[in-house]
């Protein structure tokens, strides 16, 4: 194993792509599970409101989140 080697296998190991895309996967991962979060969370507060209104017309009282 020569110099000429081990420049070699260095250029190969720098042209690779697999730990980039991780990396893309793991970003992509983490907005996806920002944005169902925070679907979630607008959508709890919007049910928890409609609950609220029926049954305040049904003359009973609201507790608080």
């Amino acid at each position: 194993m020569d110099l000429r080697f081990w420049i070699n296998l260095l250029r190969a190991a720098s042209h690779r792509e697999e730990g980039q895309t991780m990396a893309e996967y793991g970003v992509v991962l983490a907005l996806i599970t920002l944005a169902v979060i925070g679907v979630i969370t607008a959508l709890g507060t919007s049910i928890f409101n409609k609950i609220g209104d029926v049954v305040t017309n049904l003359g009973g009282t609201v507790p608080t989140p």
